[in-house]
């Protein structure tokens, strides 16, 4: 979680570059949970001209619209597309299907785009949207918001800098409240490794600067099968290429008095030392009466804490905005994000088969996936 004073600075930071460059026109398309708070943070931010918003519901529609005062705000995203003042689109829509052709249709106008995570569904639309974006010359990335939680960006920093020797493992466990994983899990027929491991693997993949030649996944059902038939947990043993050993595990089905959205446990171990991230959000603790036990601010996202935002995705949006104006590559390349996407449907295959699946995907492995695919859609 950000501090205050980080975040302050951060905010001193950009409102000086805002006033020695340009302004843009953003849009942001879906302001559900993710996206309205992007949208709060654009609309505060000095270094937005004017801002777009559209989304289906009315009704949010309505209240992003009085918390953002937007130049424009709309129910069809095809007004941002034609809008050619409109400079970055940032791109929280859900179910996640949804993704594809939105994007697409906004590089193809030439905007530059920030894509919540999954980039797609299939792995041959994530290559189009990667290969448009370069035919258009511009900026595609993935929100992958934990690169932005300092703890990670800390221990990127000190395996870059060789403080744990060569890594041998690193353990990811990840759980999300039952409330949690019931939004998730309701709006769409994707596993816990696509929507919660997917975040692990990109940090992992990026703080090892390493990529992965194997996967054996295993899940185990509970309360979430009848609810779109996914496991409840997974757990993912991934072979990287540099000799490290990484299991991830990511669950959505944590009790419902259960007293925060999210915990994650980490521990990297090496030659010459070890790290273990605890971001179980336990350090912030009330209790109410009739409430009991919470832990405040414990989402992955973070939120907006009146004055200040306290958490990653505050931080990675506006960092997608000084990298349009700074002409700078974002954190995140869309081809990590492919890469990502390849390793979670290698982990649907190899829970199904109960196998190991070798990195990148051999054509067998990539039928069994399209039957796969085809029996949700039956289903």
């Amino acid at each position: 979680m950000l501090t205050h004073s980080v975040f302050a600075k951060l905010i001193i930071k950009l409102n000086t570059l805002g006033a020695n460059m340009r302004q843009v026109e953003v849009a942001v398309i879906g302001t559900g949970w993710c996206g309205g708070m992007r949208a709060e943070t654009l609309a505060k931010s000095a270094l937005v001209d004017k801002l777009h918003i559209c989304e289906i519901r009315p009704e949010r529609l309505a209240e992003v619209k009085e918390l953002t005062n937007p130049a424009t705000a709309t129910d069809d995203y095809q007004e941002i597309v034609r809008n050619k003042a409109i400079e970055v689109v940032y791109i929280s829509t859900t179910p996640e299907p949804t993704h594809y052709p939105i994007a697409r249709d906004c590089l193809m106008a030439g905007k530059h785009v920030l894509l919540e995570k999954p980039i797609a569904m299939e792995l041959a639309e994530a290559d189009d949207l990667i290969n448009t974006a370069k035919e258009k010359g511009v900026k595609f990335t993935i929100g992958y918001s934990q690169r932005f939680n300092p703890k990670i960006a800390w221990a990127k920093k000190a395996i870059s800098e060789g403080k744990l020797g060569k890594i041998v493992n690193v353990m990811v466990s990840r759980h999300l409240s039952r409330a949690l994983g019931t939004r998730i899990a309701g709006r769409v027929k994707l596993s816990p490794a696509a929507m919660e491991s997917t975040h692990d693997l990109d940090f992992v993949y990026w703080m090892l600067d390493a990529k992965p030649t194997k996967v054996y996944s295993q899940g185990a059902y509970g309360f979430m099968k009848e609810l779109n038939g996914s496991y409840d947990c997974m757990w993912s043993t991934v072979n990287m290429d540099n000799g490290t050993l990484v299991v991830i595990g990511g669950g959505w089905n944590l009790p419902p008095s259960y007293p925060n959205y999210c915990a994650t446990w980490i521990e990297i171990t090496g030659t010459e030392g070890s790290l273990v991230l605890d971001d179980t959000s336990r350090d912030n603790w009330l209790n109410l009466a009739d409430g009991g036990t919470q832990f405040p601010m414990s989402t992955m996202p973070g939120e907006h804490v009146d004055h200040m935002y306290a958490g990653q995705m505050g931080p990675e949006t506006l960092h997608f905005l000084e990298s349009v104006l700074l002409d700078r590559d974002p954190l995140v390349a869309p081809e990590h994000a492919r890469l990502v996407m390849e390793s979670y449907l290698a982990a649907d295959v190899s829970a199904e088969i109960g196998e190991p699946v070798d990195l990148p995907m051999s054509n067998h492995t990539m039928a069994k996936l399209a039957d796969m695919f085809d029996a949700k859609k039956v289903s």
